[in-house]
């Protein structure tokens, strides 16, 4: 569960700019309940799988459209900035000022492949007074955005 949560906040964390809450929540809605299914599918047998699907779907929609509603454009764009600056150790740490959410992320490990710098790193997300410590893999696009890599 918990490499689950933690591929959907660096999803949200990366995914591009929403000027609205709308959307942002949606995405998370939408990749929530992808990964909540997921999830359930590894779970029970037989009608107790589709049971654990079904569940898996409701809670990770839950959660997801929550964690969307969390992030705004200026996390995404201090993750992004973070990504592409800070070295290899370093945490770069931010406060919402109109959440109260508060992030770090460390990149811990920098590396290069034919399409150019990835990086693995580490996000600590307070959001609403509830602590994570997730793990990723981000790799630079042609176009200077930082996309997460599906393990």
């Amino acid at each position: 569960m918990r490499r689950i949560l933690g591929v959907l906040i660096t999803s949200l964390v990366l995914v591009g700019c929403a000027n609205s809450q709308g959307p942002q929540e949606q995405v998370g809605i939408v990749i929530g309940g992808a990964l909540g299914g997921l999830l359930g599918s590894e779970v029970g047998g037989g009608s107790g799988r589709t049971a654990a699907i079904i569940v898996g779907t409701m809670v990770g929609a839950n959660v997801g459209g929550a964690l969307g509603r969390s992030m705004d454009a200026t996390d995404r764009l201090n993750a992004n900035l973070a990504l592409e600056n800070v070295r290899t150790g370093v945490s770069t740490t931010w406060r919402n000022p109109d959440t109260s959410n508060e992030y770090a992320l460390t990149p811990t490990r920098t590396y290069k492949t034919n399409s150019g710098p990835c990086r693995e790193f580490t996000v600590d997300a307070n959001v609403g007074g509830s602590t994570e410590q997730v793990y990723g893999t981000a790799c630079r696009q042609p176009d200077g955005s930082w996309q997460i890599l599906q393990e």
